[in-house]
C-alpha cells in the first residue's frame, strides 16, 4: 500500500486496530490524532492489488511448514502464513474450530494474524451461530436457533447475540457469520433444520433482528445467510447444486421476508446461497463437472446479487460468498471461474476462493488473485465496481471500530487481552444463560398416563440409549449430576450407543433389566418404510438404522411397561416416527459431552424436564408432518405440553 494512503498532502500516520466491546485487538492507540481522510481518498489511493485482496478472505484451518510431514491445524501464527496476508494484501481471514482450540491460544492467533497485515487491520471472521455449527472450543455453545424459536422469546434471542458477541470479541475475532435466518419450511432439508428459528418467516425476522442486535451491542458485525434462501431445499449445497423453484410471489412472501427486515434493521453482512433461482435468473453454463446445462446460482448471479438484493431490496452493506470451495460451485465452475463470476455478480469478498495449507500450495491463492487482477484490468469488473465493494470494505471496518484512523498506535501487552477474554469466554453467567434458554425451549409432545417426570426409587436402573457415544456421555452424566446434587435419589446408570447397529437380544436383556429408558434419536430425514398408512417395522436396513433401532427400543420397552421416553435430539420432524411412544420430547440440539465438556446445554436440559427438575415451556417453531399420512400435520406449529396439566400450553 502507498505510504500515504491515509495521509492527504503527504501527510503519512499510522492506521490503528479497534477495540470491540472494550477488548483490545492487535494494536491500542494513544490520543493523539492526525488528519482524518475519508474512505473515499483511501480507496482512490489504493493499487489494483491492495485492492484485490481486500475482496479477498481465505481459511488457513490447516497448515503444513516446511520441513514438517503433514498439515495440522493451524493454532500458532507463523511467518510463512504472514507472509501470504502481507504478500496478497488480504482484507480477512476465516476461523474454524481447528483454530480456535483454547482462549489464550485463540487470542494469541488473532494477535499474530492482525499484526501480520501491517497497512490495514483484518476482518476476522468466524461461523458461531450457536447451537449445532460453533467452532469456539472453549465458548458458551448456546441452544441454538430452533430452540430460540421454541421460546419465541425476543430477550432471548438479544441475550444469545450478545453473548456470542462478547465471547468472540474478547478472542478478537471481529465478524460473526450469523445469524442464519433461513425459513425452514421443507421438513427434508439436510443442512439447515434447527439453524433456523421457524418456518415462521415473521418469527424467523423477529428472533434474527433481536439476536443481530445483541451481536451488535458488543460492536461485532452480524451477518445473515443464506440468500435469497435455503430453507426449501432438499440437497446441501456443501455436495450439491439445490434449486428453489417458486415464484417471484411466494419468495417475497416467505424466503425473501426476514433478509428483507434485517437489511431495515442494519444488517451489517449478507451471505449469499449456493443455490439456484430460476425465478429470479435462468442464465445457464455449461457444468465443468460434466458438461451439463445449469442455472446459475444466486452467489453468481448478478440479477441476484445486483438486482434484487442491492437494487430492489436496497442493501448497502457487506456482500460475502458462502465458502466457494464447497461443491456446489467448486465442482461445476472451478476455481478461477467462480471467484470472477462472485465478484462480478456484485459479491464484495469472495470466501475461501483456493485451498491453501503450505506455501507449497501457494499457486492456488495466486492464481484466484492474477484471475482477479486480469478481470479488473481487462475490464470485465469494472473498476468503479471494484471501488464500490473495496469502499463498502473499509466503511464497515470504520463503523465497527477495526479500522481507526488518526490515532498512533501503541503496544498492548498481549497478557491484558488474555486475561480479559479468560474472563469473559464460556464464564459462569453466560453458562447460566445458555441452560435456563435451553430449558424454556424444551418441547413436550406426549405424556400419555401421565409418564413424566421419572421418579425413581433408590437403586433402580436408568437406561441410555443415543446414536453416539458423547450423547450417551450428555445424557448419563447429566443423571449422575442429578443424584450427586441430591435431586433425584440415588440410581444406576447404564448406557449404550446404537449408531450402525441393529436391535438384538443383548439390548432386549438391558431393557428388561432397566426401570426407565431414555431414548435419543437423530434422524436428519424421515423416511421409514410404510404400507397402508402404518410403519413396517418387519423391513431391516441397516442403512436405515436411525429409524428402526430406536423404534425396536420403543415397542419393546412399552411391551414390557416400562417408563420410556424418546428424546428428539435434532431436527424435531423425527418424533413422527414414533407416534406410538408414550412420551415425547424435542430439545433441538444433539451435541453431548466430549473433552471434558458439554458441548451443548440441550440434552442435559431434557434430562432435567425427564426427572421434574425443569418444566418444558417450549412450542414448537414448525409444523411436523406425519410420516405416515404425509399430507396432514401430526403436530402443528405452536403445539406443546404442560406437564403438570397436560393440555397445550397457550403463548
Amino acid at each position: 500500500m502507498n505510504k500515504n494512503i491515509w495521509a492527504p498532502a503527504g501527510l503519512a500516520f499510522s492506521l490503528a486496530l479497534s477495540t470491540l466491546g472494550g477488548i483490545t485487538s492487535a494494536r491500542e492507540f494513544a490520543e493523539e490524532k492526525k488528519p482524518v481522510p475519508d474512505v473515499q481518498t483511501t480507496v482512490e489511493n489504493m493499487s489494483i492489488e491492495e485492492k484485490v485482496g481486500q475482496m479477498l478472505m481465505p481459511d488457513f484451518r490447516n497448515w503444513q511448514e516446511q520441513g514438517e510431514s503433514k498439515s495440522t491445524g493451524f493454532i500458532e501464527m507463523n511467518s510463512e502464513v504472514a507472509s501470504l496476508i502481507e504478500k496478497y494484501h488480504l482484507g480477512g481471514v476465516i476461523l474454524f474450530a481447528e483454530n480456535v482450540v483454547d482462549t489464550e491460544q485463540t487470542v494469541r492467533l488473532t494477535d499474530g494474524l492482525q499484526n501480520a497485515s501491517k497497512d490495514l487491520p483484518l476482518f476476522i471472521t468466524i461461523d458461531q451461530e450457536g447451537g449445532i455449527v460453533t467452532r469456539l472450543q472453549t465458548g458458551t455453545n448456546l441452544p441454538g436457533n430452533m430452540a430460540l424459536g421454541a421460546t419465541r422469546n425476543k430477550n432471548y434471542a438479544y441475550q444469545s447475540g450478545e453473548i456470542i458477541g462478547k465471547e468472540l470479541s474478547s478472542l478478537g475475532i471481529n465478524v460473526n457469520f450469523g445469524p442464519a435466518v433461513d425459513v425452514n419450511n421443507n421438513p427434508g432439508n439436510p443442512v439447515i433444520g434447527v439453524r433456523s428459528f421457524s418456518s415462521d418467516p415473521d418469527l424467523v425476522s423477529k428472533l434474527g433482528i433481536q439476536t443481530i442486535k445483541g451481536l451488535q451491542s458488543q460492536n461485532m458485525i452480524a451477518t445473515t445467510k443464506h440468500f435469497p434462501g435455503h430453507g426449501d431445499t432438499a440437497v446441501d449445497s456443501h455436495y450439491g447444486l439445490p434449486l428453489v423453484s417458486h415464484n417471484k410471489e411466494r419468495l417475497r412472501s416467505i424466503e425473501l421476508v426476514p433478509f428483507q427486515k434485517a437489511i431495515d434493521a442494519g444488517v451489517d453482512m449478507m451471505m449469499t446461497a449456493h443455490v439456484q433461482f430460476p425465478t429470479f435468473d435462468d442464465t445457464t453454463y455449461i457444468s465443468k463437472k460434466d458438461g451439463q446445462e445449469i442455472m446459475v446460482p444466486a452467489t453468481l448471479s448478478q440479477k441476484v446479487i445486483t438486482g434484487l438484493l442491492r437494487e430492489e431490496m436496497g442493501f448497502e452493506g457487506v456482500v460475502v460468498t458462502d465458502a466457494l470451495n464447497m461443491k456446489a460451485i467448486a465442482d461445476n465452475f472451478g476455481q478461477e471461474d467462480a471467484v470472477v463470476l462472485a465478484l462480478k455478480s456484485g459479491v464484495d469478498i469472495a470466501l475461501m476462493p483456493a485451498q491453501v495449507n503450505s506455501l507449497q500450495m501457494e499457486k492456488n491463492i495466486t492464481s484466484v488473485f492474477d484471475a482477479v487482477k486480469e478481470a479488473v484490468e481487462s475490464g470485465e469488473i469494472p473498476l468503479d465496481q471494484v471501488n464500490r465493494s473495496v469502499t463498502r470494505i473499509l466503511e464497515l471496518k470504520v463503523k465497527r471500530g477495526i479500522l481507526k484512523p488518526g490515532k498512533v498506535a501503541a503496544d498492548t501487552p498481549i497478557d491484558k487481552k488474555i486475561l480479559r477474554a479468560l474472563q469473559v469466554v464460556g464464564n459462569k453467567n453466560h453458562l447460566k444463560k445458555e441452560r435456563k434458554i435451553a430449558e424454556d425451549a424444551i418441547t413436550l409432545l406426549k405424556n400419555e398416563d401421565k409418564t413424566l417426570p421419572f421418579k425413581p426409587k433408590k437403586n433402580e436402573n436408568i437406561l441410555v440409549l443415543a446414536p453416539f457415544a458423547d450423547q450417551v456421555e450428555s445424557m448419563s452424566r447429566s443423571i449422575n449430576e442429578l443424584v450427586d446434587q441430591k435431586r433425584i435419589k440415588k440410581v444406576q446408570v447404564t448406557g449404550m450407543s446404537f449408531s450402525e447397529k441393529s436391535f438384538t437380544s443383548e439390548v432386549a436383556r438391558l431393557i428388561d433389566e432397566a426401570d426407565y429408558v431414555i431414548t435419543g434419536s437423530y434422524i436428519v430425514k424421515n423416511d421409514p418404510a410404510v404400507n397402508d398408512g402404518v410403519i413396517d417395522d418387519s423391513i431391516q436396513d441397516s442403512r436405515k438404522w436411525a429409524t428402526a433401532f430406536p423404534r425396536a427400543a420403543m415397542k419393546y420397552a412399552q411391551k414390557k411397561d416400562k417408563g420410556f421416553v424418546l428424546m428428539s435430539v435434532r431436527n424435531p420432524y423425527d418424533v413422527a416416527n414414533f407416534e406410538e411412544a408414550k412420551a415425547l420430547m424435542a430439545v433441538y440440539g444433539f451435541k453431548g459431552y466430549s473433552n471434558g465438556r458439554y458441548r451443548q446445554p440441550n440434552i442435559p436440559a431434557g434430562i432435567a424436564t425427564i426427572f421434574g427438575e425443569s418444566k418444558p415451556r417450549g412450542t414448537l417453531p414448525v409444523d411436523i408432518p406425519s410420516v405416515t399420512k404425509p399430507s396432514e400435520s401430526l403436530y402443528k406449529f405452536g403445539y406443546g405440553l404442560d406437564i403438570k396439566s397436560g393440555k397445550p400450553i397457550k403463548k
